[in-house]
């Protein structure tokens, strides 16, 4: 995984497909670099980037209708090779004199089969009269390719499920191959990159380590950089690749805002400050948090609140220190595509602190090592540099903490049943050995005490949720089918270890609708 300057790299421009990240994911599985740019970046800078190839994704757009996204057909007679995915190939076929129709035989959506009329180009490893299952989502069809164009694929409702132009290296599919309903769709894929388009697989965590500590290293030069640690996998990698890079020029920070797990703040301190041997400045800010946070329900002004907080007592500490010209950050590289997608940042659902939210005052720059990788390869990245697997391997957590999964006030009272709760909910997950299939597994408390009976006592305590979703990057979730065994221990003990608690219910909503945090 070598920086992008120093390498060939491949185009994904996007034109709106909620799934367009996937192709940036199954190209990258496959060894090589890409990026994604929005559909209205300049052709200019595009031939700038002097790409391998380019994709362009599909999109919920028709390009019959007036305000559809376009691009500059210029991009077909650079000489590139260029793969067009569902609206891409629509767009293709209509900018360079095909002609595409509203299809009134009926829409494809879901499982569908082509047949193979031309093996070559992306079907380079198949054979013509192939039937192969892909996955539809269209409502236009090609009814006639462009000139130069040939057939390579049908299907019932599509007759150029797929079509090329051989001698240009132009490519087209209506299908999504980037999906795994389309069982065979990296094999296409693969075929563009390495058959038609030449590319190379060499962006690995070994290559990207490398070529990062050199970067780090040129950038720095002798200035100190800050960090802002929690001992998430994304910090964590980026602490341990700066410090290969410059050592002591980087002091990580590590803020104890009450918020945390059972002893977490502990075993932070002892992994990085002793164990990893970084230059660690450990702050428990926890009563300053708690006191700020007193009487406080809504989500929004706790998050508010929390990340104020952070960064008061963040520029305090980091105003101790000399020198200082950077601010480190563990942004990946879904985050950098959410700011340049082509419908623009996403509208609000909860907001984040993170200290890139700093005070201008400080005038630090910006250094975020892991902004073209996506969290599978940060993981890759941090076994490379000899993180503990349980560390590579840790669930997602909050930067609010657990403050977003008390709903209501935080108390200190409050804080202990949640922080026993959660820990048996991770050690029943990781004993079943299900915490590293799990994007998330968690407890919630509820802000409603219910009536129960323990011995032949009447009681009204509190209910603590339970929540475990899979996901791939969070933006989509899916509740996990728990086994019932599991949800037994996991509640018989909560109930029965957890003062305070007589009742245990398990959350089976997906995102959407639902966010994977319930505040």
């Amino acid at each position: 995984m070598q920086q992008p300057s120093q390498r060939q790299v491949v185009i994904i421009i996007d034109f709106g497909s909620q799934v367009t990240q996937l192709i940036a994911r199954r190209v990258r599985e496959l060894g090589v670099y890409c990026e994604m740019v929005p559909c209205t970046v300049e052709l200019d800078e595009i031939k700038k980037r002097n790409p391998a190839a380019v994709i362009l994704s599909g999109g919920p757009s028709s390009v019959l209708s007036p305000d559809a996204p376009m691009f500059d057909a210029a991009l077909f007679d650079l000489g590139v090779p260029v793969l067009g995915i569902c609206y891409g190939l629509q767009l293709m076929m209509h900018l360079m004199g095909g002609k595409v129709e509203r299809d009134t035989s009926g829409r494809e959506y879901g499982h569908a089969k082509i047949e193979i009329t031309d093996a070559a180009g992306v079907f380079d490893n198949f054979s013509s009269g192939e039937l192969l299952d892909v996955w539809m989502s269209h409502g236009d069809r090609v009814a006639s390719p462009a000139p130069g164009f040939n057939e390579m694929a049908n299907s019932q409702g599509s007759p150029f499920a797929a079509v090329g132009n051989h001698s240009r290296k132009l490519y087209g599919v209506q299908f999504h191959p980037e999906v795994v309903h389309t069982p065979r769709g990296i094999e296409m894929l693969s075929s563009f990159l390495f058959n038609v388009s030449g590319c190379t697989a060499d962006w690995n965590s070994g290559s990207f380590v490398d070529q990062a500590v050199k970067d780090i290293k040129n950038r720095l030069g002798g200035d100190r950089v800050i960090l802002g640690l929690s001992g998430g996998v994304d910090s964590s990698v980026a602490a341990i690749l700066i410090n290969r890079a410059v050592g002591n020029q980087l002091t990580c920070i590590f803020v104890d805002n009450g918020l945390l797990r059972k002893n977490e703040a502990r075993d932070v301190t002892n992994i990085f400050g002793k164990t990893m041997d970084l230059n660690l400045v450990a702050v428990d800010a926890s009563d300053i948090f708690l006191d700020r946070l007193q009487g406080v329900v809504d989500p929004e002004e706790k998050r508010k609140i929390i990340g104020k907080t952070f960064i008061d007592i963040f520029e305090k500490e980091a105003q101790k220190l000399k020198k200082v010209r950077f601010l480190a950050q563990g942004t990946l590289y879904p985050d950098v595509i959410e700011s340049v997608s082509f419908k623009g940042p996403s509208a609000v659902i909860k907001s984040h602190h993170n200290v890139g939210g700093l005070p201008e005052k400080m005038k630090l720059e910006l250094l975020e090592p892991l902004r073209e990788l996506f969290k599978d390869e940060v993981r890759e990245v941090g076994k490379h540099l000899g993180l503990p697997r349980r560390l590579i391997w840790r669930q997602p957590f909050p930067g609010p903490g657990l403050a977003v999964r008390i709903l209501g006030e935080v108390t200190k009272d409050r804080l202990f049943i949640l922080r026993e709760a959660d820990e048996i909910v991770e050690i029943e997950i990781k004993k079943h050995g299900l915490y590293e299939h799990l994007w998330q597994s968690f407890a919630v408390l509820l802000p409603v005490q219910t009536v129960g009976v323990m011995g032949d006592e009447r009681t009204y305590d509190h209910v603590v949720a339970l929540r475990a979703v899979t996901s791939n990057d969070a933006m989509t979730a899916d509740w996990y089918k728990m086994p019932y065994e599991v949800l037994k221990i996991i509640s018989n003990r909560i109930i029965n270890e957890v003062k305070g608690v007589n009742r245990v219910v398990y959350d089976i909503s997906s995102k959407p609708p639902a966010t994977i945090e319930w505040e």
